[in-house]
């Protein structure tokens, strides 16, 4: 990209060449290749919701993965995950009629191809599968296959036992159905969030455009990124597993971001056309400007997603995969589709103004007059910093607060809305079934053993503290399992130490331990030890594209520490609404009372990507008038000013998509639109408008400063919108003229 590198000086009216030449040089044909390549990815992209999983959140190389697959392969009866509620509708399961249905049903059960291991409480007279009123029973059985074999056996046989039985009626539940709920939920959710968002923000745009033309153009390039995620993920499923989840991260983005960085392109080509350059030279100007920054963005927002694929997880490997690929197209299609489109469009970027329906009777709003009360709020800010810096910093620290008290569980079937048919059945085991169902830990003891060495272990295993029951050994060949009943929750702190105790015990064989608290303790291990790799990762990488963009020490530091800090509301709301159960009833959620382990990696690296994205934008307006002016506190009051306006709106819209994507009935999508939508909003008003600015009126032109090896680092490297220039000395109090507009043709400031 010749001119991101060695750009002409702004509004020096040259003819464009390099990049800007390659990506406008045929914008006809240009525009039909999109339209080609973009219907060959709906192609593509079709189905793409039927091959992702819903799974996840296990370590595949973990020792309770390895227990479970084990147990799985060796004693499938001891591991259901098909649950048949048996509803004797108010008498007893025990009844002679209810008894013979029960068991015609076990027959048929135990026909049905790919279902292997079916009990039932009418074979066994366990009492952990009878309900403690007698009015419901269990029915248990194994789907074999991975994922989708077991969703489409489970398509396949459910209809058939669900409903009215003679004198019972049946209920499907069972970690299958759980999956397979949750993965028709979600594809329905998304189908009404893009309904939701596409009109808001198509009158969004409209507001902020006025041209209906020209808001027309960033969801234009939202689609086209978001189809071409869409093929990418099924492209990506031919040979790894990819979450369900990953779709709403590839809508939300694919429209926030690409409208974003559209909002960024054609507000800065309509300001060039406004002082009468010609669209080709206006064009080339918005791409050595707003280009670059879209740039810059696109690569620290996808930094910060890619630093997801350091986890084991595919639940969050898979929001990388979505995520570098949507944001590496929406900032393709902004810098490639979107200039061919303003040079055919030219001064036609502002027909169809819609505004006017409005301002009928009315004068319209002064031009520049929203530009002008963002200089006031500006100079407000530097005037008051210290002040304002210090407020704005206790306030967000204190919404984070709650979050000092974050419990980390699993997902299970709370996730899904109440009336679900297997979380009705997953409610009615837990609220009227004896014991702890779900929460027994399993130990798989593998290298044969006497039955002496067996009972010893056991012995052993029942005089732990917290252990209430043990049952077993069932033995098969060399191998055998334990059935280990934990005091408490099933994921409390005593059963996750339970787990360490178990793993702990000297024994004559191999034990490998397994179970919901086994798959947390697990799983926390494995974030605990590679979140500090991706969280250096995002830190160096941010750090280093900052400085090239800037040139300064200091900005890239403040940047890291500011994006940061604005997440704190985010991480508080989470815990206080969706662990504590605030505000439950209105949302529409059930409250497990514990995060999913895996939720706050995944929303500090989104958020933090989208903090960067409007750091870039306010960030890259600031350098261009300092390099302009040599006046600091000019440079972040025009800024802001240019600024200020577009990234609110930016902010205003993508909570907007966040917000659709909230609406979803499964607790942890709703948790992650509803709190994404408020850390951008947070970002946008508090810190970008308060926070940024306050920061650096009190570090001044400090700012800038950079040890003469960096310098000439940048200098080389770095990225700047004209020559390398060196503003003067300029006391913070300057009374220096007002500077000219970012497209004049005044002199810039040369370096000393």
């Amino acid at each position: 990209m010749t001119e991101v590198n060695k750009p002409a000086a702004a509004g020096s009216g040259a003819r464009p060449g390099g990049w800007t030449r390659f990506v406008t040089a045929r914008p006809r044909l240009s525009l039909l290749l999109a339209l080609v390549i973009t219907a060959l990815a709906v192609l593509a992209g079709s189905g793409v919701a039927d091959r992702l999983g819903s799974g996840g959140w296990e370590d595949p190389a973990a020792e309770s993965t390895y227990a479970t697959k084990a147990l799985e392969r060796e004693f499938p009866d001891s591991q259901p995950n098909l649950l048949l509620l048996v509803d004797a509708r108010g008498g007893s399961v025990d009844s002679p009629a209810v008894a013979a249905e029960a068991k015609a049903l076990v027959t048929r059960l135990s026909g049905e191809k790919g279902v292997i291991g079916v009990g039932s409480y009418w074979q066994t007279k366990s009492p952990s599968l009878r309900a403690e009123d007698g009015h419901e029973a269990l029915i248990a059985a194994r789907i074999t296959g991975d994922e989708k074999a077991a969703a489409d056996t489970l398509d396949r046989i459910a209809p058939h036992y669900r409903g009215a039985h003679g004198p019972v009626t049946v209920k499907v539940g069972g970690m299958v159905a759980v999956r397979s709920d949750m993965q028709t939920i979600i594809k329905e959710d998304l189908a009404r969030a893009e309904l939701i968002a596409l009109p808001v923000t198509l009158v969004l745009l409209v507001m902020v455009f006025g041209s209906a033309i020209a808001a027309l153009l960033p969801l234009g390039i939202g689609i086209v990124a978001i189809l071409g995620t869409n093929a990418v993920l099924r492209g990506i499923t031919s040979f790894t597993d990819v979450s369900v989840f990953a779709m709403n991260l590839t809508t939300a983005l694919g429209l926030g971001l690409a409208i974003d960085y559209a909002l960024f392109i054609v507000r800065r080509f309509r300001e060039e056309l406004a002082t009468g350059a010609d669209p080709l030279t206006a064009v080339g100007t918005t791409l050595r400007t707003a280009g670059r920054t879209v740039l810059f963005s696109a690569l620290t927002v996808a930094v910060s997603l890619a630093a997801m694929l350091v986890f084991p997880q595919y639940f969050l490997r898979s929001f990388a995969y979505a995520g570098i690929a949507v944001v590496l197209l929406a900032a393709a299609a902004a810098l490639i589709l979107l200039p061919a489109a303003l040079i055919l469009l030219g001064d036609r970027v502002n027909a169809l103004d819609l505004r006017r329906l409005f301002r009928r009777g009315r004068e319209a709003r002064p031009s520049g007059a929203e530009g002008t009360a963002w200089a006031r709020a500006a100079t407000l800010v530097m005037r008051r910093a210290p002040l304002l810096a210090v407020a704005t910093t206790a306030f967000l620290i204190v919404l984070g607060l709650p979050f000092l008290g974050v419990k980390f569980g699993t997902a299970d079937d709370r996730q899904l809305p109440a009336g679900a048919e297997s979380h009705v059945v997953q409610q009615h085991i837990r609220d009227g079934f004896p014991g702890n169902p779900g929460g027994d830990l399993e130990v798989l003891a593998e290298g044969g053993a006497t039955r002496a060495q067996y009972a010893a272990y056991r012995e052993r295993v029942a005089a732990l503290p917290e252990v209430s029951g043990v049952a077993g050994p069932l033995v098969k060949g060399d191998a055998a399992y334990f059935t280990v009943q934990p005091e408490g929750e099933s994921v409390g702190d005593g059963a996750q130490r339970l787990v360490g105790e178990l793993r702990a015990l000297n024994t004559p064989f191999d034990t490998k331990v397994t179970g919901t608290a086994a798959v947390l303790v697990d799983s926390k291990h494995a974030i605990g030890e590679r979140l500090p790799w991706a969280a250096a990762i995002i830190a160096i990488v941010t750090l280093l594209l900052v400085f090239l963009l800037t040139g300064s020490v200091l900005i890239p530091v403040q940047a890291v520490l500011l994006n940061a800090l604005s997440l704190t509301a985010m991480f508080g709301a989470v815990v206080w609404v969706f662990q504590d159960g605030h505000l439950s009833d209105l949302l529409g959620f059930t409250s497990p009372g514990s995060i999913e382990t895996t939720l706050p990696v995944l929303m500090f690296c989104v958020a933090f990507g989208l903090s960067m994205d409007y750091g870039v934008f306010l960030l890259s307006r600031i350098k261009e008038e300092y390099d302009r002016t040599g006046d600091h506190e000019r440079a972040v009051r025009l800024g802001l000013q240019r600024t200020g306006g577009l990234i609110t709106a930016a902010a205003v819209i993508l909570a907007v998509v966040m917000v659709a994507i909230g609406t979803s009935r499964v607790t942890n999508t709703k948790m992650l639109g509803l709190g994404i939508a408020l850390a951008v909003l947070m970002d946008a008003m508090v810190v970008r408008s308060l926070l940024v600015p306050a920061i650096m009126r009190l570090t001044g032109n400090a700012t800038w400063w950079a040890p003469t090896p960096l310098r000439r680092f940048h200098d080389r490297f770095g990225l700047s919108e004209g020559a390398p220039q060196t503003p003067p000395t300029a006391t913070p109090h300057s009374a220096a003229p007002e500077p000219p507009a970012p497209h004049s043709t005044a002199a810039p400031v040369r370096r000393a």
